[in-house]
């Protein structure tokens, strides 16, 4: 049994506005244990979309293989990045970018190729095409790159014992180091997908509820698939979870008339961060997607200017002293947090 210190969280200490690389547009996809942010942003005019590394208050093109659409999605304690780059013809390749050099990790055999998350080892996951079109989760370790699964899979998370998650045939998977495979269905409804795990193998995401009739966040912990809920909406997702079991992702609001940003906690439950912020912030935070172990919330929502641009929350936190501390656990953001979005108000719109 994992016990966790329960934490009670009163209030947002900063928010900071990570900017842009000059373009009118920014999302953040993962945050590390330094505070390191990596993610999205459009460049000057709006010519392109880059990956970027934000440190020390400065955000930093990695470059691309040549094409105009380029995304950073994870970074681990070593400010390894990962992401895909589009190249000079029409597909996307996966990307590890490490000392400076931005490396292409190829594909299965096909066309194109996505790098979601890395472990501390260096280990990356992601989807990959093959030879025959099909795509299928990868894992990208000591130079090989292994398929995981079948067509149409793809992985989204890795912890340090190598344990992964991620979606196929409609459901969200764990799989251990061993190589076994768990199939962690649903909320009572026809699909679900994992984006997310921390080291004591609790897995975040999304799925479809009983008849089908919403989309949820859940958590799942010990076995069991806990809906996390929503600020009244059909609709919510989770993204990142840290050591502590914190969870953060995005709600509809009643009516669905907003989507904003949430961090979970067993002790608070669903918590929207926009009444964490400092008064007079101006902020409209919309979707959280990853949280490190010192509480730092990355996302992206609206700023005081009217811009959609990625953000850095320092929540602030008190912890039970009763309670064992967990040990040291690597977190992952989801970078497919804006697709997962898009895709589940397509999907209210279809059941409309």
């Amino acid at each position: 049994m994992i016990s966790f210190a329960a934490a009670t969280i009163t209030k947002a200490d900063t928010i900071t506005d990570l900017g842009t690389l000059g373009g009118s547009f920014s999302y953040a996809n993962g945050i590390n244990a330094s505070g390191q942010v990596v993610g999205l942003s459009s460049t000057a005019g709006d010519a392109s979309v880059g990956p970027f590394l934000y440190s020390g208050g400065v955000m930093t093109n990695l470059g691309s293989f040549g094409g105009l659409e380029s995304t950073a999605t994870g970074i681990n304690a070593s400010g390894q990045v990962v992401g895909s780059s589009a190249t000079a013809g029409y597909y996307s390749d996966a990307f590890l970018y490490s000392g400076g050099v931005l490396t292409d990790l190829g594909t299965l055999g096909g066309s194109g190729s996505s790098a979601n998350a890395i472990n501390n080892a260096g280990q990356v996951v992601g989807q990959a095409a093959t030879a025959d079109g099909a795509l299928d989760a990868f894992l990208y370790s000591g130079g090989v790159t292994t398929a995981l699964d079948g067509s149409g899979s793809t992985a989204t998370g890795i912890n340090a014992s190598g344990e992964i998650v991620g979606s196929s045939s409609s459901n969200g998977f764990l799989i251990d180091q061993y190589g076994n495979v768990t199939i962690l269905g649903t909320l009572g409804g026809s699909s679900s997908a994992a984006t997310g795990i921390n080291d004591a193998g609790q897995v975040v995401g999304y799925s479809d509820t009983v008849g089908d009739a919403a989309s949820d966040a859940f958590l799942y912990s010990g076995g069991v698939m806990t809906d996390l809920g929503t600020f009244g909406g059909d609709s919510s997702a989770a993204f990142g979870i840290n050591a502590s079991g914190e969870v953060v992702g995005s709600a509809t609001t009643t009516g669905d008339a907003a989507s904003d940003a949430f961090l979970y906690t067993t002790s608070s439950g669903m918590i929207d961060l926009n009444s964490l912020l400092p008064a007079g912030s101006g902020w409209a935070l919309e979707v959280a997607t990853a949280i490190n172990d010192s509480g730092q919330v990355v996302g992206f929502g609206i700023n005081p200017e009217g811009q959609q641009e990625a953000f850095l929350l320092d929540t602030a936190s008190s912890s039970d002293p009763s309670a064992p501390e967990p040990a040291s656990m690597a977190l992952f953001g989801a970078g497919a947090a804006v697709l997962v979005m898009m895709r589940k108000k397509l999907r209210r719109l279809e059941r409309a």
